[in-house]
């Protein structure tokens, strides 16, 4: 697993940031969590957003054992369209070098895919997290302090400025446990535990949506 061909690791993250805000979720197989957590946040981007100041946002996803051009399990695609959200056309991914390149954050199911993300090392640790972890920081910072979205820039670089004041809360705000910072695995498992899967995953990004755009939760 290479960097792209006849491009430096740091040249091709700065061509990417200057134009948009890439964001990467991870799990195992990238058929159950992932897509969830990638389709909910599209989901919820473009309803706070609408779909034009969505366009220098990308949210991805791919797994550190990816089941490369599978669909997403059929009861990860029932949990997204009870939220609203759309599973057509998703195909699984091998998580790759070049993902973990071009992503401005990675956000991963479990505190071991955070681990194997930042082995690959690209610089990669100030920028991964696991989904619950970047939730309870994000919780943290006062949007205050954020770019506003309405301001050139707009949520571009409010979404660089709240990785990086996550990433400086990281030491300072730990978990009360080590199992609230994580996602379980549902594959195999019946629909009740898919639901309740997805709403942990709705709730955890709920938060984050919001700090991104600026824009709160609809009633």
């Amino acid at each position: 697993m290479t960097a792209p061909e006849g491009r430096g690791i740091a040249e091709h993250r700065h061509h990417s940031a200057e134009h948009s805000f890439r964001i990467l979720h991870v799990s195992t197989g990238n058929v159950c969590r992932s897509p969830i957590t990638e389709r909910l946040t599209r989901h919820a981007l473009a309803h706070r957003l609408g779909s034009e100041r969505t366009s220098g946002l990308i949210v991805e996803s791919a797994g550190t054992w990816g089941h490369e051009g599978a669909p997403m399990e059929a009861h990860a695609a029932t949990v997204l369209t009870d939220f609203g959200a759309d599973p057509a056309g998703f195909l699984g991914r091998e998580l790759l070098d070049e993902h973990v390149i071009r992503a401005d954050l990675v956000l991963t199911a479990t505190r071991d895919h955070r681990a194997q993300v930042i082995s690959m090392g690209h610089s990669a640790g100030l920028r991964t997290f696991t989904l619950k972890e970047f939730t309870r920081l994000v919780r943290a910072i006062d949007p205050a302090t954020l770019p506003d979205p309405e301001e050139a820039g707009g949520v571009v670089d409010r979404a660089r400025a709240l990785v990086q004041a996550a990433a400086a809360l990281r030491g300072w705000l730990l978990a009360p446990t080590e199992e609230a910072d994580e996602v379980h695995d549902p594959y195999g498992a019946p629909i009740t535990f898919f639901r309740s899967i997805g709403d942990e995953i709705h709730e955890a990004l709920e938060p984050v949506v919001t700090a991104l755009t600026g824009v709160p939760a609809p009633a």
